[in-house]
């Protein structure tokens, strides 16, 4: 199977910078997509950012302009560098991975990394 873990989390001031990863780790796989998710306290899961395997990006509007994806193909590994942090980006990230592991398509997630962000 493949493992997705999350690193990168914790407490800053408003205004303030955090920078997550994301590392895959298994066998005989291919990676599509990957992104960040987020679950604030009583509110659904949504997308925050996603790239493809040939690096197009898709923000969600509240972090477009603040937040930046990227990824590491030799790595397996996304990031999700987050400036200007305001309180309503307090949640925990998941990382989501899309690939393709002995000719099936399926998806992988992280446990997931908090970030709180203090005003």
């Amino acid at each position: 199977q493949v493992q997705l873990v999350e690193s990168g989390g914790g407490l800053v001031q408003a205004g303030g910078s955090l920078r997550l990863s994301c590392a895959a780790s298994g066998s005989g796989f291919s990676i599509n997509a990957m992104g960040w998710y987020r679950q604030a306290p009583g509110k659904q899961r949504e997308l925050v950012a996603v790239i493809t395997s040939g690096g197009s990006t898709n923000y969600a509007d509240s972090v477009k302009g603040r937040f930046a994806i990227s990824r590491d193909n030799a790595r397996s590994t996304v990031y999700l560098q987050m400036n200007t942090l305001k309180p309503e980006d307090t949640a925990v990230y998941y990382c989501n991975a899309d690939f393709i592991r002995w000719g099936r398509r399926s998806d992988a997630w992280g446990r997931g990394t908090q970030v709180t962000v203090s005003s």
